[in-house]
């Protein structure tokens, strides 16, 4: 597990990395310009979640058509998958151009709601690259070969870097465009990764891109993959929307309230990139098991991923509990920004392991095909237990920004423990192999 898991954590640590080093880069520039950033990269994925989790069909879609060696599926799926892209690009793009209307209805700081919406439309140039760079992901690290991600996760940081530093400073001549630069850049840097990943895997994606199939574009199959997705968007987006509320109540709260809760959930988001990369691997591995008939096998590799992600994430807890200011300090010196994340690093920590829980047992599950039952037990994780609970200590009582986390911690703690149940009841029968061309 650690093997298929390892490359996969670190395109996801790549992809996260490329919102961290947008933060770092506009530090400089002040906690507005932290808080802007940061919460319009929450903006972007909010907005971008569900697409992405629609395409994520694609896991037990493909990894079960290559355990089953069947060619002509694997074909169909990545064809389709690029389909669904070309068409999610467009709202995608559109949702994120009212952004200053919106943050300030909803009563975000007016410092910070410019910034954000210049940010957010910036990004928005790399919408369709980002969900076609997302199809390509799934069916590799399906197929086996993910090297051609890596080198494409790693280019596009190197892009991402360089360009903000030309565009947010107005090094080398370049325009000195702040916030707006950083956007810039990282929609330059979703160019780049797709590009690369597309040209670097030509010789295995090829054969599954051409010739284009005639039965492609079947209504009736792209219905049964989007049924398959659409409860992964539905829960992805609940979920992220969860996080993205809790930064809302955080600007009400005041700029500083909301630059230190992007910091704690900057890096808490981080670290979250190896769970949630161990999340994939056992998709594909659980997926392929199956896909071959080996229930024995998918039973071994589903532990294995539990065990590989709660026990990384209960490391990383250790390190932001016993050194929260000395991470904060990595981000800023402000001192009111400061005082807020120190007191927020340890509540992320005491999250991490149930973060880890939930996001493997999610990838356990989506191997399986199982993707509606998940759905519905994030919602009532997130929406019956940790925003209201969140919402009750921030706002009733002296906790403040501190209450906002305590919710969150227990709404991951649910949606952990909820799918875990699933988990345990799922694999001890035998599970059919999802075919959506019969």
């Amino acid at each position: 597990m650690a093997q298929v898991a390892a490359p996969i954590v670190l395109i996801n640590v790549g992809i996260q990395a490329m919102g961290v080093v947008d933060t770092l880069m506009v530090g400089r520039l002040g906690g507005a310009a932290i808080a802007s950033v940061a919460l319009g990269n929450f903006y972007f994925f909010n907005v971008a979640i569900f697409g992405v989790g629609l395409l994520y069909a694609l896991d037990p879609v493909i990894a079960q058509a290559v355990g089953a060696g069947d060619q002509a599926a694997v074909a169909r799926g990545l064809q389709r998958g690029l389909t669904l892209a070309l068409l999610l690009a467009v709202p995608l793009m559109l949702a994120l151009m009212p952004g200053e209307w919106l943050l300030r209805l909803l009563q975000q700081p007016p410092e910070v709601a410019a910034e954000t919406a210049v940010y957010a439309r910036r990004r928005a140039l790399g919408a369709l690259p980002f969900l076609c760079f997302n199809v390509f992901r799934q069916a590799l690290q399906a197929l086996g070969p993910v090297r051609p991600v890596l080198l494409a996760v790693l280019v596009a940081n190197l892009v991402n870097a360089l360009a903000n530093w030309l565009l947010v400073f107005g090094h080398g001549g370049a325009p000195a465009m702040g916030v707006a630069g950083s956007g810039v850049a990282t929609a330059l840097a979703m160019w780049v990764m797709a590009a690369v990943v597309l040209v670097s895997a030509w010789p295995v994606l090829r054969v599954h891109i051409r010739p284009w199939r005639a039965d492609t574009l079947r209504l009736r199959p792209i219905g049964r993959v989007v049924r398959i997705g659409a409860p992964i968007g539905v829960q992805w987006f609940f979920e992220s929307f969860a996080f993205g509320l809790t930064a809302l109540f955080m600007g009400w709260m005041g700029t500083a309230s909301l630059a230190g809760h992007e910091i704690a959930l900057n890096m808490a988001a981080l670290t979250f990139m190896v769970p949630l990369g161990i999340s994939g691997a056992a998709a594909v591995v659980v997926g392929r098991s199956i896909g071959r008939g080996d229930m024995e096998a998918a039973q071994r590799e589903a532990i294995a991923a539990v065990v590989c992600g709660v026990g990384f994430m209960t490391l990383s807890a250790a390190v932001f509990i016993l050194a929260p200011g000395w991470l904060a300090a990595r981000y800023t010196t402000e001192a009111a920004t400061l005082a807020v994340a120190v007191a927020l690093i340890p509540l992320a920590g005491w999250f991490q392991v149930f973060d880890g829980l939930q996001a493997v047992t999610s990838g356990i599950l989506r191997g399986t095909g199982d993707t509606r039952v998940p759905a519905v037990l994030h919602l009532v994780a997130f929406w019956g237990v940790g925003i209201p609970l969140g919402s009750y200590l921030g706002f009733r009582t002296p906790l403040r920004e501190r209450g906002l986390w305590i919710g969150l911690v227990a709404g991951l703690a649910a949606a952990g423990l909820l799918q875990g149940g699933r988990v345990l009841r799922r694999m001890t029968g035998p599970i059919r192999r999802v075919m959506v061309d019969h």
